[in-house]
């Protein structure tokens, strides 16, 4: 059974590595001048990547409760603690987690960042022009 483990948490680490690199990707479509035409695949192949990896998730929990450990990171700990090959998987595990999080949270930025921009270019498209000169929205130049 701790064979079963190791190789559940050593697929854990290869889907986190590849959803780290994902973010990667995303991050350089984000501060692209024109982000549209790559962000749905990326968005499609994160969305596959964290339902892989959750159900990793379920299934090394399953695996720790038949060893008679507990789920999460406290069984994870306890197991890790007597299996240097487990020990190893789970700090490549937990360090590249840690980066996945902190890489998802600077793109939450970069999408708040680029949304606030979009609002504030809206705003001041939608301001009515005080001289008769400037063009209306279809294009034409009022009482022209």
């Amino acid at each position: 059974m701790r064979d079963a483990l190791l190789a559940t948490v050593t697929e854990e680490v290869a889907a986190v590595l590849a959803f780290e690199s994902l973010l990667v990707d995303e991050e350089k479509a984000l501060i692209a001048a024109q982000p549209l035409p790559a962000l749905p695949g990326i968005i499609e192949h994160k969305t596959a990547l964290t339902e892989r990896i959750s159900a990793l998730e379920q299934a090394r929990d399953e695996q720790l409760n038949a060893l008679g450990f507990p789920g999460g990171f406290v069984g994870m700990e306890a197991a890790a603690a007597d299996d240097d090959a487990i020990a190893a998987q789970w700090a490549l595990l937990t360090a590249a987690a840690r980066r996945a999080k902190q890489g998802n949270n600077n793109n939450g930025v970069l999408i708040r960042t680029r949304m606030e921009y979009n609002r504030k270019a809206l705003a001041a498209l939608q301001v009515a022009p005080s001289k008769s000169g400037f063009y209306g929205p279809d294009g034409r130049v009022p009482g022209a």
